[in-house]
C-alpha cells in the first residue's frame, strides 16, 4: 500500500510542481515587492524607475516579470520613458538561486523622450546595461527635439562589451513609413566609435557611414538612391542618386558635395537638416539645364509638407512652359502651407530680366465646406528691350496690335493671388518711353469681373484691334465679362489726332456697359461724353449725353473741315455743344443744341448708326443775317439784303456712304433780313464736287445791283466747285435798279464750271418775259451768252432816261447776246449779238414829229426853222409802231433798219449806234416830207451827258435854194 501511494505520490509530483509555478505566481500580490523590483530595475537600467501599475510574475512558460505604468527617469533627467508596460525575462538559473537576473527588457507602448540637442560633449555611448541583455521597443513613440516618430518597433542587442551594437526596426513618420538600420562599434581609446545607418523609405534609400566622434558628432559619406524622389520632398517624380560627404551635430545634420542625379539630369548640390532650434530642411540645387515646370507643380501640390523646406535653385537654361529662361535664380521656402519666394530672378525670351519675392498662404479653415484657398503676394521688377517678344512667348495674344507698341520698358509691381481672385495692388513702368501706373484686380469664375485703373503719360488709341475687328468681334470678347475701368492719360492720340487730359470712367456689367464719364480735350475743345449701352445682337442706347465746350470754335471745324483754308470769323466764336440721345443704334433718338459764337443750331431727329443716315428736323438761328454773312463767309452785305435777323428750318435727311454724304431738305424755310426762300434739296458732298438738285422758292429775290463799267475780275471759281440742277421760283424778283419780276421761275443747271438758266420765264409790269442763260466761269476767259424775248410789257413812264425817250407804248422784243471777259468792263467791251425792238401804240417823250412837219410848212424859212426847232425840243409824238433791228459787236449797238409809223406823216426813221463800253452815243431821228431832204434830230455825246443837236442845215439849203 505504501508502495502504491509513493508511486503515486512520485507520478503526481511533477504535476504538482508545475501547477505551483503556473498558478502560485499568479495567486501570490507581487504589488507588495513593487518598490524593491523599482530599485532592482533603475540599478540594472541606470536611471530612475517608477512602478505605478500591477505587478505580476509568470514562471511558464518563460519566467517573466511584468509591471505597469512605468516610469524611467525623471524631469531631470536626459532619458524620459513613460511605458504602458515593462516586461522583464528572468535567468531560469538566476531565480533558482532566489535571485532575478534580467536577459530581456521590453518596453511596450511608451513615450519615449530624449534630449536634444546632446549635452555639449556627450559621448554616443552604447548604456552598459545592453552588454548583457537584449532591448526591445514595441508599439511606442519617440519625440527628439521637434521630431516625433510613431509606431516605433525596434530591437537592440550587443553580444558583449566590446561588440558593436545593432538597431533594427521601424517607426512610421507624418503618414510615412520607414525601416532603418544602424550599427554602432565600440569606441576605441581615443573615444572614435564606428558608425553605419541604413533608412528605407518610399522606394528609396540612404546610407551613410562614418564615425562618431569623441566631442559629439558624425563625419562621414553618404549615399543613396531611389525610384521616386517626390516620396521623399516636394519635388518632381523621378528616379534619384546622390553621393556625398555628411556631418552630423548636435543642431544640424549637412549633406554638401552632393553629385546628384535626377531623371537622368546631373546636378549638383548640398542638403542640411536644421534640427534645432527648430527642424527643418534645406536643399541647394546647381545644374546646367532644369525642367522648372515639374518642380513648380510639385510645390503647388505639396500641402503641408512634414519639415519646413528651403530651395535654392540656379540653372544656366530652364524649361517653364514652353520657353527657355536663361541664368535662373532664386530660392523657395515652404513651411506648412506658406511658401515664400526669395530673389528669383531670370531672363526671359526678349532679354526681359525680372526678379520676384513673395508668400503663399493657405486659409486655416474652410468656410462653408470649401476647402482653403491659397494666396499669392510677390513683388517684383522687370526690364527689357524688347518686351513683345516676352509676351508672345507667355501666351499673350498680340495679334492685331501696331508692331511698334511695347517694345522697351522696365517698372516694378505686386501680385496677389488669392483663390479665384487676381490682385495688382501697385504697379509702376515707363513703357515706349512713357510712364503707366495703376492698380487691379481679376475675379475668376463662371463670369469673370475686371477692375482696372490706370495712369498714363501718353496712350495711343488705335493700334490694338486686328483690322476689320467690328462690333460683333467686340461684343464678342466681351461676352461673359464685368469690368470696372478708370483711366486717365496726360497725352492720348487717335490716327494722329491729339487728345489731352484723357479720363475715362466705364463699368461693364451683365451686358450693360456705362460710361459714366468720358472726357478729354480735342483741338483747344473739351470734350465729355457718358452714357448706357445694352450689349446685345441689336445694342441699345440710353441716357447718351456729349458736350463740347471751347473758348474758340476755330480749331475744332478746323479739325473737322480739313480742308487748310482759312476760317471765317465766325469760327472764333465760343463754342458749346450739347447732344443727348436714346435708343438702339438703329433709330437712335437725338436732341442737341449748337451754339458758334451768335448762331444757334438746334436738331432733334433719329440717327441710324449702321447705316450712317439721320433724319429729322435742324434750325438755325442768329440775330443778324448781314453780320453772319460778313462773319461766315466775309462778304459785305448787299444793299438789297437790307437788315433784319437769320432763320433757317427744315426738315433734313443725312446719310453717309465712305467718303460721300448725301443731304435732303424735304422742306427748308429761309429768311435772311429781306430775303425768304424755301422749297426741297438734295445735295451730295464729299468725293467729287458737291451736287444739288431740288426746287427753290423764294417770296422775294433781291437781286445785286450791276456796274457795267467796272474792271474788277468777276468772282466765278464758285461755279467750278459746285454742281445744281435746281428749278427756282420766286413770286417776286427785285433787280437793283429795274422793274420788279412777277412770278419768276427757271431751271438752273451748274456742271463743270457752266452755269445755265433754262426755261427763264416771267412777268413784267403785265407782260412777258422768257429767254435762257448761259454762263461758262471754266473757260479763258469766262463767256456769258443770253437768249431773250420780251412780250407785252407796257410802258407808263420815261424808259432811258435821255432827251428823246419812250414814254407809253407795249414793247416786244428778241436777243441773243454773247460775251467774253474776267470783267464787267471787259463783258461788256467784248459783246456781240442781234436783237429786235418792236413797239406798239407808243408815245415818244421830247419830240413832236407832227408839229415839226407842220412847221417845215411854215411861210418863211426863219418861220418855219424856229417853229421846227421848238418841235424838236418839246412836246411828244404818238405813233402806231416803231421797228428797229439792233446789230451789236464789240461792245458797239448799231441800229439798223428803225422805223417810226405815225398816223398821218410819212413817218420817220431811226438809225445810228450806242457804244455800250464807252457810253458814247450817236443816234438820228429823221424824217422826210415829200422831195425835201430829211431833218430830225441827232442825240450825241455820252449816254450820261447826250446832246441833242437839231439835224436842219441840209433841208434849210434846200427850202433857201426854192
Amino acid at each position: 500500500m505504501f508502495r502504491v501511494l509513493a508511486v503515486t505520490v512520485l507520478l503526481l509530483l511533477p504535476l504538482l510542481v508545475l501547477a505551483a509555478l503556473w498558478f502560485g505566481p499568479r495567486l501570490t500580490d507581487w504589488n507588495e515587492h513593487r518598490d524593491r523590483l523599482a530599485i532592482l530595475a533603475a540599478g540594472r537600467l541606470g536611471q530612475p524607475v517608477t512602478l505605478e501599475g500591477p505587478v505580476r510574475l509568470v514562471l511558464l512558460p518563460q519566467p517573466m516579470l511584468e509591471a505597469g505604468g512605468v516610469t524611467i527617469g525623471g524631469p531631470d533627467g536626459e532619458v524620459s520613458v513613460q511605458a504602458q508596460a515593462l516586461r522583464l525575462r528572468l535567468d531560469w538559473v538566476a531565480l533558482l538561486r532566489l535571485q532575478l537576473e534580467p536577459r530581456e527588457i521590453a518596453v511596450v507602448g511608451a513615450e519615449i523622450r530624449l534630449p536634444w540637442p546632446p549635452s555639449p560633449g556627450q559621448p554616443f555611448r552604447p548604456p552598459p546595461w545592453l552588454t548583457t541583455l537584449q532591448g526591445r521597443i514595441q508599439d511606442s513613440q519617440v519625440e527628439m527635439g521637434g521630431l516625433r516618430l510613431d509606431q516605433v518597433q525596434a530591437t537592440l542587442t550587443a553580444s558583449g562589451p566590446n561588440d558593436a551594437l545593432r538597431i533594427q526596426g521601424s517607426f512610421r513618420w507624418r503618414q510615412k513609413e520607414a525601416g532603418f538600420e544602424a550599427t554602432l562599434g565600440r569606441p576605441g581609446l581615443d573615444g572614435i566609435a564606428p558608425l553605419a545607418l541604413t533608412l528605407t523609405a518610399a522606394r528609396a534609400s540612404l546610407s551613410a557611414s562614418g564615425v562618431l566622434l569623441p566631442e559629439g558628432g558624425f563625419e562621414g559619406s553618404l549615399q543613396g538612391g531611389g525610384s521616386d524622389l517626390s516620396a521623399l520632398l516636394p519635388a518632381p517624380q523621378g528616379s534619384f542618386r546622390l553621393r556625398g560627404r555628411l556631418s552630423v551635430t548636435a543642431e544640424l545634420l549637412t549633406a554638401d558635395e552632393l553629385a546628384l542625379d535626377l531623371g537622368g539630369a546631373p546636378v549638383r548640390g548640398a542638403a542640411t537638416l536644421r534640427v534645432a532650434p527648430a527642424p527643418r530642411i534645406d536643399l541647394a540645387l546647381s545644374a546646367g539645364r532644369l525642367e522648372l515646370d515639374p518642380w513648380v507643380a510639385a510645390l503647388r501640390q505639396a500641402g503641408r509638407v512634414p519639415l519646413p523646406f528651403g530651395l535654392d535653385l540656379s540653372a544656366e537654361a530652364a524649361d517653364y512652359r514652353g520657353m527657355t529662361l536663361r541664368r535662373l535664380r532664386g530660392a523657395a521656402f515652404l513651411e506648412g502651407d506658406r511658401l515664400t519666394l526669395t530673389d528669383l530672378g531670370a531672363l526671359l525670351p526678349g532679354d526681359t530680366e525680372v526678379t520676384l519675392n513673395g508668400t503663399t498662404a493657405r486659409a486655416a479653415e474652410a468656410v462653408q465646406g470649401v476647402a482653403p484657398a491659397a494666396r499669392l503676394e510677390v513683388s517684383g521688377r522687370f526690364r527689357g528691350e524688347d518686351l513683345r517678344a516676352t509676351l508672345a512667348a507667355l501666351g499673350a495674344p498680340l495679334a492685331g496690335i501696331d508692331p511698334a507698341r511695347l517694345r522697351r520698358g522696365e517698372g516694378r509691381f505686386r501680385l496677389t493671388l488669392d483663390g479665384n481672385q487676381i490682385g495688382m495692388p501697385e504697379f509702376a513702368a515707363v513703357l515706349d518711353g512713357g510712364r503707366v501706373s495703376g492698380a487691379g484686380t481679376l475675379r475668376l469664375g463662371a463670369r469673370p469681373a475686371l477692375g482696372l485703373g490706370l495712369n498714363l503719360e501718353r496712350l495711343a488709341l488705335d493700334g490694338w484691334l486686328p483690322p476689320g475687328t467690328g462690333w460683333a468681334d467686340i461684343q464678342a470678347r466681351l461676352a461673359g465679362l464685368d469690368a470696372n475701368l478708370r483711366l486717365s492719360a496726360e497725352q492720348a492720340s487717335w490716327h494722329q489726332l491729339a487728345v489731352g487730359g484723357l479720363s475715362a470712367d466705364l463699368s461693364l456689367e451683365s451686358g450693360r456697359l456705362t460710361a459714366r464719364r468720358l472726357a478729354g480735350r480735342v483741338a483747344e475743345t473739351d470734350l465729355v461724353l457718358s452714357g448706357v449701352a445694352q450689349l446685345g445682337e441689336v445694342p441699345r442706347l440710353a441716357e447718351l449725353a456729349l458736350e463740347a465746350t471751347a473758348e474758340r470754335g476755330a480749331p475744332m471745324i478746323a479739325l473737322l473741315s480739313r480742308t487748310g483754308t482759312e476760317l471765317p470769323p465766325l469760327a472764333d466764336g465760343r463754342l458749346a455743344l450739347r447732344l443727348s440721345g436714346n435708343g438702339p443704334p438703329g433709330a437712335l433718338a437725338l436732341q442737341g443744341s449748337l451754339d458758334l459764337g451768335d448762331l444757334r443750331a438746334e436738331a432733334h431727329g433719329t440717327l441710324d448708326l449702321p447705316a450712317a443716315r439721320y433724319a429729322g428736323a435742324v434750325t438755325l438761328r442768329h440775330p443778324g443775317a448781314p453780320r453772319l454773312l460778313q462773319e461766315a463767309f466775309g462778304r459785305q452785305s448787299p444793299a438789297w439784303l437790307g437788315e433784319g435777323s437769320f432763320s433757317l428750318a427744315g426738315n433734313v435727311a443725312m446719310r453717309l456712304a465712305g467718303a460721300q454724304q448725301e443731304w435732303s431738305a424735304s422742306h427748308f424755310d429761309l429768311i435772311a433780313a429781306g430775303l425768304r426762300v424755301g422749297g426741297q434739296v438734295q445735295a451730295v458732298l464729299g468725293e467729287g464736287v458737291p451736287r444739288f438738285t431740288g426746287r427753290v422758292v423764294a417770296d422775294t429775290l433781291p437781286l445785286p445791283g450791276f456796274d457795267p463799267a467796272s474792271r474788277e475780275p468777276l468772282d466765278l471759281a464758285a461755279l467750278t466747285g459746285l454742281e445744281a440742277e435746281l428749278a427756282v421760283v420766286a413770286h417776286r424778283v427785285e433787280p437793283f435798279g429795274l422793274p420788279a419780276l412777277q412770278g419768276a421761275s427757271a431751271q438752273l443747271r451748274l456742271s463743270g464750271g457752266t452755269l445755265r438758266l433754262d426755261g427763264l420765264q416771267a412777268r413784267l409790269a403785265g407782260g412777258a418775259l422768257g429767254g435762257t442763260l448761259r454762263v461758262e466761269g471754266a473757260t479763258s476767259p469766262p463767256a456769258i451768252t443770253l437768249q431773250g424775248k420780251l412780250g407785252g410789257v407796257p410802258v407808263t413812264g420815261p424808259l432811258t432816261g435821255l432827251p428823246v425817250d419812250l414814254r407809253a407804248g407795249q414793247i416786244e422784243a428778241e436777243a441773243a447776246l454773247r460775251a467774253a471777259g474776267f470783267s464787267p468792263a471787259a463783258l461788256l467791251a467784248t459783246l456781240a449779238g442781234e436783237g429786235r425792238l418792236s413797239v406798239r401804240d407808243g408815245v415818244l417823250e421830247g419830240v413832236d414829229l407832227r408839229a415839226l412837219l407842220a412847221a417845215a410848212g411854215a411861210p418863211s424859212m426863219p418861220e418855219a426853222e424856229s417853229r421846227m426847232r421848238h418841235a424838236l425840243s418839246e412836246g411828244a409824238t404818238g405813233f402806231e409802231a416803231l421797228d428797229a433791228t439792233i446789230t451789236l459787236e464789240a461792245g458797239r449797238a448799231v441800229l439798223r433798219d428803225g422805223r417810226l409809223a405815225v398816223a398821218e406823216t410819212p413817218g420817220a426813221s431811226l438809225q445810228g449806234e450806242v457804244d455800250l463800253a464807252r457810253g458814247g452815243l450817236n443816234l438820228l431821228l429823221s424824217v422826210q416830207d415829200g422831195d425835201a431832204p430829211p431833218f430830225g434830230l441827232r442825240l450825241g455825246g455820252t449816254t450820261g451827258a447826250p446832246r441833242p443837236v437839231p439835224e436842219l442845215a441840209e433841208w434849210l439849203r434846200w427850202r433857201a435854194a426854192r
